[in-house]
C-alpha cells in the first residue's frame, strides 16, 4: 500500500518534499526481519550532523592513547614519505595545499614541505605538538600546526563524539577559500585511516561528498588515505569481482575517481606507545589486524560531473536507498528489483538504460546504476517515482 511521505524519517523528508525524489511508503519491514541475517540489521546511512556546541578546536583536551582502544598508526619511513610525496605533488598540479592528519613525528610533513607544499598539520596527540611547532619554525612558515583530531570533524550520529571539531571554524581560521565544484581541487587531505573506525569513516566521507557538507563545502577536496586491503578491495570492486561488489563500491566509484597508488606492508608503520614513544605495542593486536598484510594508499578525487539535474545534494539519499535495496538481493534480476524500487514501468526503464531482462544486480557497473537512478528521476508520467521501504532503514549491505 502506498501512502504520502509524511511517515518518512527525517533523512529522506527533504528529498521527498522537494519533489526531486518523490517517495511513497511501500510496506512495513516488521514482518521481513526473518529474511535478513542479524549482522545486517544495523543502520547504514540514517545519520545527521550532531555537533556539540561550545567547544573550540583550539582547546581540545588531551587524552592518553590506549592500546587496543584508540591505537594510531604513524608513517615513520623516509622512503615511504618520498613515495607519497611523488603521488601528491606533481609539477602540473596547481594544488599545493595539503592537510595532513595525525602527522606524529613529522616525517611525511617535512618531505611534503621540501617537495613544495604548504601543510596544515592536524595532530590529535598533544605529545607531538611541540616537535611539530619547532619544525614549522625551521621551515619558514610553510607549516601550520593545529591540535585537533581530523577524524572527529563534523561528526554524524553514530554515537556521541567528544571532542567535536567544526570544519567551518577550522578552515575559516586557516583562510581556506572555496572553489566551485566545476573548478579544481582546493585542498588535499593525506593520512592513515584509524583501524577502529575505518568502516564508519568511509561511509561518513561518502555522505559528506554527496551532501556537499563538511570539507566539501569548499569544493572537490581530494582524499589520500592508507586503508586496510580488504576495504580497499571492496571500494574498488566491480562486476568482475562479484563477491566484493556492493553498494559501497558503487557509491565511491560514482562519486570519485578512485586510484590505488601504492601498497605497503602493515609492518612498515609504527604504532603509538604510552609516553609518546613510537614502536610496537605491548598488548596483542586482534587477529584480524595481525593477518592484515598490507595497507593500501588510495586516492579519492571527486568527479566534476558527479551532480546532474537528476542527482543532487538534495536527493542523493534516495540514490543511497536505491542501492541498499538493490544489493540486499544482489543475485536477483534487475527487473524484479525494479518492482520494489519504483512504480515506473520496469520494462520501459530497462529499455531506456539499454539493459536486458536477464541482467542481474551484480552485472550493473557503477555508471549503470547512476543512469538507472537518473532515468527514474526523469520519468514525467508518475506522481510517485520511488517506493520507500521502511524496512531498509535498519539494514546494512
Amino acid at each position: 500500500m502506498w501512502v504520502p511521505v509524511a511517515g518518512l524519517p527525517q533523512r529522506l523528508t527533504l528529498s521527498a518534499s522537494s519533489g526531486a525524489g518523490r517517495l511513497c511508503l511501500w510496506r512495513s519491514g516488521a514482518a521481513r526481519w526473518k529474511d535478513v541475517p542479524a549482522r545486517n540489521r544495523r543502520g547504514l546511512s540514517d545519520i545527521q550532523p550532531q555537533l556539540l556546541r561550545g567547544q573550540d578546536f583550539r582547546e581540545l583536551p588531551s587524552r592518553p592513547s590506549k592500546c587496543g582502544v584508540e591505537s594510531k598508526r604513524y608513517l615513520t619511513s623516509p622512503r615511504l614519505a618520498e613515495t607519497v610525496v611523488q603521488f601528491l605533488l606533481k609539477e602540473d598540479d596547481p594544488c599545493k595545499l595539503v592537510l595532513e592528519c595525525n602527522p606524529g613525528p613529522g616525517i611525511l610533513t617535512q618531505a611534503l614541505i621540501q617537495g613544495g607544499a604548504r601543510v596544515i598539520a592536524l595532530e590529535s596527540d598533544r605529545t607531538f605538538i611541540p616537535h611539530l611547532e619547532s619544525l614549522g619554525e625551521q621551515l619558514g612558515g610553510k607549516l601550520h600546526v593545529v591540535h585537533c583530531d581530523f577524524f572527529k570533524l563534523d561528526p554524524r550520529s553514530f554515537g556521541v563524539v567528544k571532542p567535536t571539531v567544526d570544519s567551518r571554524v577550522l578552515l575559516q581560521d586557516l583562510g581556506i577559500e572555496t572553489l566551485s565544484w566545476a573548478k579544481g581541487i582546493p585542498l588535499k587531505v593525506v593520512g592513515i585511516f584509524p583501524a577502529k573506525n575505518e568502516k564508519k569513516l568511509i561511509w561518513k566521507f561518502l555522505h559528506d561528498i554527496y551532501s556537499c557538507t563538511s570539507l566539501y563545502r569548499y569544493g572537490r577536496v581530494e582524499l589520500n588515505f592508507f586503508m586496510n586491503e580488504t576495504d580497499c578491495q571492496k571500494v574498488m570492486a566491480n562486476p568482475q569481482n562479484r563477491n566484493l561488489y556492493q553498494a559501497l563500491s558503487v557509491l565511491w566509484q560514482v562519486a570519485c575517481e578512485v586510484k590505488l597508488l601504492h601498497t605497503e606492508p602493515w609492518s612498515s608503520f609504527d604504532r603509538h606507545a604510552q609516553g609518546g614513544q613510537l614502536g610496537k605495542p605491548e598488548c596483542r593486536e586482534p587477529l584480524e589486524q595481525q593477518t592484515q598484510q598490507n595497507l593500501c594508499f588510495v586516492q579519492f578525487t571527486p568527479r566534476r560531473n558527479l551532480f546532474t539535474q537528476n542527482l543532487t545534494p538534495v536527493n542523493y539519499d534516495v540514490f543511497f536507498h536505491m542501492l541498499k535495496q538493490c544489493f540486499l538481493k544482489r543475485n536477483a534480476k534487475l527487473i524484479h528489483q525494479l518492482h520494489s524500487l519504483s512504480p515506473v514501468d520496469a520494462e520501459v526503464i530497462l529499455k531506456k538504460i539499454r539493459q536486458k531482462g536477464t541482467t542481474k544486480i551484480t552485472d550493473m557497473y557503477p555508471a549503470d546504476f547512476k543512469r538507472l537512478f537518473e532515468t527514474i528521476e526523469r520519468s514525467k508520467d508518475y506522481s510517485c517515482k520511488w517506493l520507500y521501504d521502511d524496512f531498509m532503514e535498519d539494514v546494512i549491505v
